[in-house]
Order: C-alpha cells, then sequence, then structure tokens
C-alpha cells in the first residue's frame, strides 16, 4: 500500500483507479476468479426468491451470472465501459454503466450487492455512496459489501486507490449515511488481484421495513 496519493478529497470517484480497470478491463476478466464470490451464497439465502438485485461493480459478471442461474432478477452495473463489456460478453445482455455517485434508484431492489466495489470508494465520500443504497432498496431490503481492511487510505502497487477502513470507520459510515441496520461485520482472509492474500471486512446491513 502507497499511503501518498489519496484520492481527491471532494470527489466521489478516483478517476486513476477507473482509468486502470478501463485500459486493463480484458485482462482483469481473463484472471478473475473461477467461480462465484464465496460469500454470494449468505447474501442470496436471505433474499425472497427471484428477488431483484442491483450488482454494483460487477467486474466481468461472473456473480450476476451466479445469482441469475438461481432464478434472481439481476441489474448488473459497472463504473466503467470497458468493464462492462466484458460482462456483456459474459452475461448474453446489456450492462449499464453507473458510478456508484449516480445511483438514484428509490426503493426498487431487494438486495444491493458489491463485492470488491466500494472499496474503491473515497473515505470522505462513502456514506454518500451508502445513502444513495439505502434510498435505492426496498424496505427490508438486504446489502452487503466487502472491503480491503486497513487503517489509511492509499493505493496499492498499480496505482489503484482503497479506502482501507478498520470496522470501526465503517460502522460510523453506515451509521451516518442513513438509517441503516447493522447485522454484521466480520473479518476474514480473502485474495486480491495480485495473487496475494489479505485481511478483508464484509459488511452485512438491512433497511429496516
Amino acid at each position: 500500500m502507497t499511503p501518498a496519493g489519496k484520492a481527491d478529497e471532494d470527489g466521489s470517484y478516483d478517476e486513476v483507479t477507473l482509468r486502470f480497470y478501463a485500459n486493463q478491463a480484458q485482462a482483469y476478466a481473463a484472471t478473475a476468479r473461477d467461480a462465484p464470490s464465496r460469500l454470494l451464497a449468505r447474501f442470496l439465502s436471505q433474499l425472497p426468491p427471484g428477488g431483484y438485485i442491483l450488482e454494483l461493480g460487477c467486474g466481468d459478471g461472473r456473480d450476476s451470472e451466479a445469482m441469475s442461474v438461481l432464478g434472481f432478477l439481476i441489474d448488473p452495473t459497472d463504473g466503467v465501459e470497458a468493464m462492462a463489456k466484458q460482462a456483456e460478453g459474459r452475461l448474453k445482455r446489456p450492462v449499464r454503466v453507473m458510478r456508484f455517485d449516480q445511483l438514484d434508484a428509490q426503493g426498487a431492489y431487494d438486495g444491493v450487492w458489491a463485492n470488491a466495489s466500494l472499496l474503491h470508494v473515497p473515505g470522505s465520500a462513502l456514506p454518500d455512496v451508502l445513502s444513495r443504497i439505502f434510498r435505492a432498496l426496498k424496505p427490508g431490503g438486504l446489502h452487503m459489501a466487502t472491503y480491503k481492511a486497513g487503517a489509511i487510505e492509499g493505493r496499492d502497487s498499480l496505482g489503484r486507490y482503497f479506502n482501507y477502513p478498520t470496522t470501526e470507520a465503517l460502522e460510523v459510515a453506515y451509521q451516518t449515511s442513513a438509517g441503516w441496520e447493522i447485522l454484521s461485520i466480520q473479518d476474514f482472509e480473502g485474495g486480491d488481484y495480485q495473487g496475494g492474500r489479505r485481511p478483508w471486512l464484509v459488511v452485512t446491513a438491512r433497511r429496516p421495513d
């Protein structure tokens, strides 16, 4: 991690990170994991059968594909057009190009899935993005997201920005963004694009009925 080179304080996204995924979309998709996220089954088990799910940062579309096969109605999105094209090739359907700060749905989704995507939101902008996710959920809707754990925001050796939160920082971000019911914030060990292992955090939260 390189603490120097923070994202713009007032920005809701990081241009350097978006550019990395635009330039590396094909290579990133080719080297992505072979199976859906190991946390996906836990998320789906808490949703109504056939529920409507928004995926934020769908990447190459593996998780959206798995959810669709299980009978869920999926709205796959990615903030990078080149990455959305990779997902379209896999899913055989359109994938919306949408940054997190462009989410304006109201009470539309049973679930919002954000695996390894919100970790790129500048820390100062995370509460606003979380408030948008809250509004996009139906009452009782579920949200799950994963973050690379840390203590100081910064960039990795590839130049990508990460907010690297602590458990306490995530609690504050969620609690100040909207009236979330935080069901759990758990740590686990996971991999990354560069092939290493590191600590992660997974947040499960609900919009109350």
